[in-house]
């Protein structure tokens, strides 16, 4: 399906766990989400397809935590979560990637899926998210930079792209280098 925008429909979004029926919709949206296939981005596959590949593939998958967003029965979106870790020992989520098909993008299928994404790590007792992206799309799921929670980043040139949400008030403060799950580092 694809929808242009003078499309009025307002189908719904259903939000669900990927199924491995998805897997190739998944590609296909992370694909097109980022540019490939388009003037100018063509060849190889997107790293964002093979770092969810490789996640799948790996220990740090967190398979309650890969949803995606369907519309009148069509894969529009998807955004998944993998076990990251504060200073090596403290469990902690990386948020990433997050794509929606071009055709839905502002239509709120990305907030829906954010929201989805935060609401069931929440419901899983995560303390805290952790994602590389635009402070000016994430500060309204609640994403602060990093540092001003004393979390480093992988990298430090990431700045205030290098973001988290606490998800648990656990009274204790959390602090440390952050390290995504490895297949980060492969792709």
């Amino acid at each position: 399906m694809s929808r242009s925008s003078s499309d009025s429909r307002s189908d719904p979004v259903v939000i669900r766990r990927e199924k491995p029926s998805d897997i190739a919709a998944i590609s296909a949206v992370h694909t097109q989400a980022f540019g490939y296939g388009s003037e100018g981005r063509t060849g190889d596959e997107p790293p964002e397809v093979r770092l969810v590949n490789e996640l799948r593939a790996g220990p740090d998958w967190l398979e309650g935590l890969s949803l995606v967003a369907v519309v009148d029965g069509e894969v529009v979106g998807h955004v998944c979560c993998s076990r990251g870790r504060l200073d090596e020992v403290v469990p902690a989520l990386g948020l990433g990637p997050l794509g929606v098909l071009p055709s839905f993008q502002r239509h709120g299928v990305g907030t829906a899926l954010m929201q989805a994404v935060l609401d069931a790590a929440m419901a899983l007792d995560e303390p805290l998210v952790c994602l590389l992206g635009d402070p000016g799309y994430y500060r309204r799921f609640g994403f602060v930079p990093a540092s001003q929670l004393g979390i480093q980043s992988p990298d430090e040139t990431w700045g205030d792209h290098f973001q988290v949400r606490v998800l648990l008030a656990s009274g204790t403060s959390m602090s440390g280098r952050f390290s995504y799950a490895e297949a980060f580092d492969r792709v």
